[in-house]
């Protein structure tokens, strides 16, 4: 029996075991298309090749398994920012590229491209398959990449001459491995010796803290990173741009190690005696782990699970190569072995300035009479999350909306709010995946209430996709932070210029709730403050997919604020 080229491709995946596909259906992907179908694998088209690959990046960053994200050669240079954005959170997308003949490569074929190079410097792993029997050894190949070690995404180009040729339905079987079905990823166990150098630091610590990176999420490690806060009372802290590790509510979690998002965590930073980063990397979040950012006076331990990621880390004072799930079982070992001995002061000293922090954050923010009646971006991320239920998922998107809306989220945590999960930009603070990340989001937790909070700008980047939860049935509420324009961007113009103005940031004043119901949905708009919880509750009661409009007064974040003051060396640098 023989089958297209597509088709053979759509088996392999089926054999790792992908459970969805995303797309924007083209000519050149339609023998893989109809391989998918014969798979039953589902498939959903999205109307712009950068919403499909957000939305499978938003799919694989939930699940913490490789979902596909298909494309034509045209469409491969739209996908092409979604690739950046999983590249930067390490998210181990499969990007396939139906592409020109290879027949005629190199001799202009319609619509030839290099895709291969281009997407080289974004994925882990970027291979032009050579013939149609090799097509399931590249798919194996790319899975293993993707998800071994420093996880990423990868890229494969399949010709179109081979996607629509036919070949033998068992092509390769007869080479090893025989099969290739999704395996475990092999996972770094540390060096007994190398471990107990740092086991031995951390054990005559007295103001030790934890930073958990991804590395954390991608290991499935993050119920161990609570446990090991919780019972031994060391302080844990999160990369910026990442979603959550810790429910902000738990006791161990202070917020993110970004002195200007959360001004606490510069006091634990130059005050303690070892920092523990896992999974983690020094880069410019991280002030590449130099001072101020990590005084010398503090030994700086890096933990990463490959050493790839430990590359990135040169700065540190140990490394140790390590699985996060392993080190962390190590690390809570300390205290059944009676090796522990530290008591909860340092750590209550942190949960205090935690406290003092959100008190006097929220007596600064400033009052309707100052800010002309509409409310400040900080409250409004407040006021949404207080409509929202435990189990519910949370999306944030765009500039200074995306910042406030961190701080929000740690007052509120620490006000005992929880969420079912939060999803944001990554290291690129990409504008526009918020609406993507959310219908992936209801798409893997359908019986979930999920909210997303947009600026303005970052909805006009990609609210496009706002489409595909029409087309799939899967309702999502929109919160638009709507202050008339690049608000991140025009606050810095205004510090920067010489003569104190903004330019060419401005919006016109843009009704998107009358968007959403011209296409089926539900909108509201708001312009007196107090009316947003309650139009927030209706939204998410009308079943539909929604959108609420909110007036908002524009109010410079901190951690933007740094980059227009003297520059101090910080995260942000």
């Amino acid at each position: 029996m023989k089958v297209r080229g597509g088709a053979l491709l759509a088996r392999a995946f089926q054999e790792k075991g992908v459970k969805q596909v995303f797309t924007l259906s083209g000519g050149f992907c339609n023998p893989a298309l109809e391989g998918f179908m014969q798979c039953e694998i589902p498939v959903i088209n999205a109307p712009h090749e950068q919403v499909a690959g957000h939305l499978a990046d938003g799919y694989t960053r939930i699940n913490r398994q490789p979902a596909v994200c298909l494309v034509g050669p045209e469409g491969f240079a739209n996908a092409v920012p979604a690739m950046m954005e999983a590249w930067g959170e390490r998210s181990p997308v499969i990007f396939i590229t139906g592409s020109s003949t290879l027949k005629r490569q190199g001799s202009g074929g319609f619509k030839e491209i290099d895709d291969v190079a281009i997407a080289a410097p974004l994925t882990k792993y970027s291979a032009q398959i050579t013939h149609g029997e090799r097509i399931p050894e590249f798919v194996d190949r790319a899975w293993t990449i993707a998800t071994t070690g420093y996880p990423g995404p990868v890229h494969l180009s399949l010709p179109v001459d081979i996607m629509f040729s036919s070949f033998d339905i068992g092509a390769g079987r007869d080479e090893r491995p025989f099969s290739r079905t999704a395996s475990r990823p092999p996972r770094a166990w540390p060096c007994p010796e190398d471990l107990d150098i740092i086991l031995n630091q951390l054990e005559i610590a007295q103001r030790p803290i934890l930073i958990g990176g991804h590395g954390v999420w991608w290991a499935n490690a993050e119920r161990k990173l609570e446990e090991v806060g919780q019972a031994l009372g060391i302080p844990v802290f999160n990369v910026p741009y990442h979603q959550k590790l810790l429910g902000e509510e738990v006791e161990a979690y202070m917020g993110l190690a970004d002195i200007h998002q959360y001004p606490p965590s510069k006091y634990a930073l130059h005050n303690s005696d070892l920092v523990i980063m896992i999974g983690g990397r020094l880069d410019n979040q991280m002030n590449f782990g130099n001072p101020p950012f990590f005084p010398a006076t503090t030994q700086l331990v890096c933990v990463n699970g490959s050493h790839e990621e430990l590359q990135l880390n040169r700065a540190a004072d140990i490394q140790l190569l390590s699985d996060a799930n392993a080190f962390l079982d190590a690390v809570r070992g300390l205290e059944d072995a009676g090796r522990w001995t530290l008591d909860r002061s340092w750590f209550e000293l942190n949960r205090k300035l935690r406290g003092e922090w959100v008190a006097k954050t929220l007596a600064d923010i400033p009052s309707l009479e100052e800010t002309g009646g509409k409310p400040h971006p900080l409250q409004v991320a407040l006021d949404v999350q207080s409509a929202m239920g435990d189990d519910d998922w949370l999306v944030i998107d765009g500039g200074n909306t995306h910042f406030w809306s961190e701080i929000a989220i740690n007052i509120a945590g620490y006000q005992g709010q929880k969420l079912g999960n939060i999803l944001h930009p990554g290291t690129f603070s990409m504008l526009g995946v918020g609406v993507s990340f959310g219908i992936a989001s209801k798409l893997t937790h359908p019986d979930s209430n999920v909210v997303v909070i947009s600026g303005d700008g970052a909805f006009l980047s990609g609210g496009l996709s706002i489409e595909a939860a029409f087309q799939e049935k899967l309702p999502i509420v929109v919160v638009i932070d709507n202050n008339g324009g690049l608000d991140c961007i025009s606050q810095q113009q205004e510090r920067l210029f010489e003569n104190g103005t903004h330019f060419a940031t401005d919006f016109r004043d843009i009704p998107f709730h009358t968007m959403f119901e011209g296409l089926g949905g539900y909108g509201e708009l708001v312009e007196n403050p107090a009316d947003l919880v309650p139009a927030v509750k209706r939204a998410i009661a009308s079943g539909k997919t929604a959108c609420v409009n909110v007036k908002t007064k524009g109010y410079i974040s901190p951690i933007v604020l740094a980059t227009t003051s003297k520059r101090d060396k910080a995260s942000i640098e």
